[in-house]
This record gives C-alpha cells, structure tokens and sequence, in this order.
C-alpha cells in the first residue's frame, strides 16, 4: 500500500501504522505528482488493484458566497477534485490494462448544500459526477468505482470552529436539530472503515456506480437522480410554454 498526503510527516505516521505501506508525499492535485504516485505503486507492488481518494480541507464560514475569495474557491476545488480526478486519470489506464480495479471516491453530505459554502459542495459534488462517469465508461473493462459519504469524527469535524459553524447553520435553519446532532457527536472511522473495505472486496465485483453513505450504524445510498415530469407537449404541434404556464408548472 502507497500512503499520499499533502503533510509528509502525516504522511509517513499513517504508512507507520500499516504493515508493509510506504509513504508519498505531495498534492496529487498537481498532475506531476499523481503520476509519480501511481507509478510508485507500481513500482514497488507491480499493480494497482485498489485507488481510495479520501482528502478534503475544510472551508466553513469562510467560504461562504458572501465572502469567499477566487484564490480559496480554486484551493478547495484542487483539495477535493482535481486530487480526485488527476489520480483516476493516472490510476484508470493501467486497471484497465490489467483487467480490473476498484476506485472507491469519498464525498460529502455536504454536497447537498446544507452545510453551508461553496468550494467545499461544488468540489464535493464534482466528484460524484465525476465517479459515475467513470463507473460508466469502465464497466466494460471490470474497473468499478463507488462514491463514500463519510459520517466520523475527524481533524475536520472537532474543535471549537467546527462546532461554532455547525450551531451557526442550525440556527439559520440550514442544518435540523437531528442533522446537527449527528454532525456534534459523529462516530469514530472504524465505523466508516468496512464500507470502504467492502466496496474494494470481491464482495462488490458487482458494485459500481454508487454513492454511499457510512455513518456510524446507518448505512444509506443516494437514488440516482432522474427528472420528475412536470408538464410536456409535443413541439412539433406546440409553441413555447409562456412565462405564466411555467408559473403554473413550477411555482404555482
């Protein structure tokens, strides 16, 4: 197993802890870097079977449409997608050419826009569409990806800031009082951990194209969004709907 973080030394400490992992440095959102990180797994291990993408940097109020810089926008869209898509760039090729792999994508809640912001959903969002385009296009080949939305207490779920931005939301009545609980008191990773292990398993060969949830003991998925008609009329026989009937379908 090849260990990537942006901190070398978090880096290193989390390829410590795991029998036989070593350690890459460096952010894959650089194209540079997720291409070396790619080749030096195989490298040292002669394949890839296995891409999990699971990094993120919070934003909270900062991010917020008020107030939010271009230059932070842009940061938040490299930590949460371009890391994303460069490495699936850099890993897809080489599953495809070994016959198959398992990518597992790990998104948000938040991509809903309940917790407020904007780099941090837009980036969330970005990949989930970007793993079922994946999904889509791989399937032939046997490389399957699925999406995690991750419920766990974190570095970026704890400390004062995070509780203060979480009450804050709820006050505005962006956040329920059940959401909010669950985003105070979110379980530890070990509950979030076997959902990533199945989805890379034998267990899931069949499994892609999904966005999951893992939180705590709830184990939920996200229905594949599909358009709900709300009128329709033949344009060969029918003009354009004025601005009243769309009133009438949309608003009314």
């Amino acid at each position: 197993m090849v260990v990537n973080g942006r901190d070398a030394e978090a880096a290193q400490a989390a390829a410590d802890a795991i029998d036989g992992a070593i350690a890459h440095p460096g952010s894959p959102a650089d194209p540079a870097v997720a291409d070396a990180l790619i080749d030096r797994c195989a490298t040292e291990f002669g394949r890839i079977d296995i891409l999990i993408n699971c990094a993120g940097t919070p934003g909270l109020a900062a991010e917020s449409i008020l107030s939010v810089t271009s230059e932070l926008f842009r940061d938040l869209l490299d930590a949460h997608l371009l890391t994303t898509f460069e490495t699936c760039r850099a890993a897809a090729p080489r599953m495809v050419a070994q016959g198959g792999g398992a990518i597992v994508n790990t998104t948000s809640f938040a991509f809903l826009g309940d917790y407020g912001g904007t780099g941090y959903p837009a980036g969330k969002g970005g990949v989930n569409g970007l793993t079922l385009a994946v999904a889509a296009e791989l399937a032939e080949h046997g490389v399957r990806a699925n999406v995690v939305c991750p419920g766990a207490r974190t570095r970026l779920s704890t400390g004062p800031e995070y509780e203060a931005h979480i009450a804050e939301l709820n006050r505005r009545g962006l956040l329920d009082d059940v959401s909010t609980r669950a985003a105070l008191d979110a379980p530890p990773p070990e509950y979030v951990a076997p959902t990533y292990a199945y989805l890379v398993s034998d267990l899931a060969r069949h499994v892609t194209g999904q966005i999951l949830v893992a939180a705590g003991g709830f184990v939920g998925r996200f229905d594949r969004q599909t358009p709900s008609i709300i009128g329709y009329r033949d344009h060969h026989d029918n003009p354009p709907y004025s601005l009243d009937e769309l009133h009438a379908l949309i608003g009314g």
